[in-house]
């Protein structure tokens, strides 16, 4: 019978693989609690590989901050990292198992103004993944970017701080002669850094300014100039719009007669949309835009001012725009 005995150079061979599986293991995530009494709270919770505090419901990220940032670029907007899981066993207190339904507000693009597509991304991966319902113990989705746009840029290249809400509602199945809730929120605040709100490193020319700033967050929105509605059959998402609003004729008879374009270049007076963010509409020309919000900020009327007036150019910046 032999002994094998373990060399000097063995062990160090053991400890620097040790060190190099440590190295590339990934990092142990933060579970999230997401509120509510602990004796429901394992139903479902919120994980983020982020390094929070105990007890925790809010994350606040500096643009560009890759600690917490997943792309890690000062773009003015954060991408918070979240996933959801099902049937914890981080909280010792709670003793449910087993859940029916999983839902996430505002995932649902069925006009639903505060629709979010990343809430509906979220949302698809509880499906696909825990496919309630569930007993499965620490079922988790994979991580879900969820991105926070700030609110800017304003003049003088401000930017201010802009949140997302996540509200989960999970429901057990039946226990113990009742169904269980579980209430569940995540605030996710993104903040400007140094840096994050020159229009120039945030939009490629004027009419991507237009669009990221004013389209995708006032109109191509659920229940309005996005895919699923086309309101008025005008579509703003990206990729559609410049052809849909340029040299384009709007469906409002009225504006047909008058001779204006959707957007006539170098024309605003003769720009339908134009009379529309302004409210300068007469008889039978509708409602100013964007309908139930308030009006756009003046710099970014004057903004769309100033690019009908140089020809409405898709590319390119148009002076005066890019502050």
């Amino acid at each position: 019978m032999f002994t094998r005995r373990t060399t000097g150079g063995a062990v160090r061979a053991a400890v620097m693989l040790a060190a190099l599986v440590a190295m590339v293991a990934p990092a142990a995530a933060t579970v999230v609690p997401g509120g509510g009494p602990r004796s429901q709270d394992c139903l479902a919770v919120f994980e983020t590989p982020v390094t929070l505090g105990p007890n925790v419901r809010v994350i606040r990220c500096d643009d560009g901050d890759p600690s917490c940032d997943a792309d890690g670029l000062v773009n003015g907007e954060c991408k918070f990292p979240i996933a959801v899981c099902a049937n914890a066993t981080s909280e010792p207190t709670c003793s449910l198992q087993g859940v029916q339904s999983m839902f996430l507000a505002h995932a649902d693009d069925n006009g639903d103004p505060k629709f979010d597509p990343d809430f509906q991304a979220l949302q698809s991966r509880i499906d696909n993944t825990i496919d309630p319902p569930s007993t499965d113990l620490d079922s988790c989705t994979s991580a879900s970017n969820i991105t926070v746009r700030l609110k800017g840029p304003y003049p003088g290249n401000r930017c201010r701080a802009a949140t997302k809400t996540l509200k989960l509602t999970t429901t057990s199945t039946f226990q113990a002669n009742r169904f269980y809730t579980d209430s569940d929120s995540l605030k996710l605040t993104c903040r400007p850094s140094i840096g994050s709100c020159d229009p120039n490193s945030l939009f490629t020319g004027t009419f991507d300014r237009i669009q990221k700033q004013v389209f995708n967050v006032n109109c191509a929105v659920s229940g309005c100039h996005d895919s699923q509605t086309q309101a008025n059959g005008l579509l703003l998402e990206i990729g559609a719009a410049y052809t849909q609003l340029v040299g384009a004729t709007p469906t409002n008879v009225t504006a047909q007669g008058l001779g204006w374009d959707r957007i006539t270049p170098s024309d605003p007076s003769m720009s339908y949309l134009y009379h529309k963010i302004t409210g300068d509409l007469g008889v039978n020309l509708g409602s100013r835009m964007p309908l139930a919000r308030p009006p756009l900020a003046a710099n970014l009327i004057d903004i769309i001012r100033l690019w009908i007036e140089a020809g409405a150019p898709e590319t390119g910046w148009v002076p005066g725009t890019d502050s």
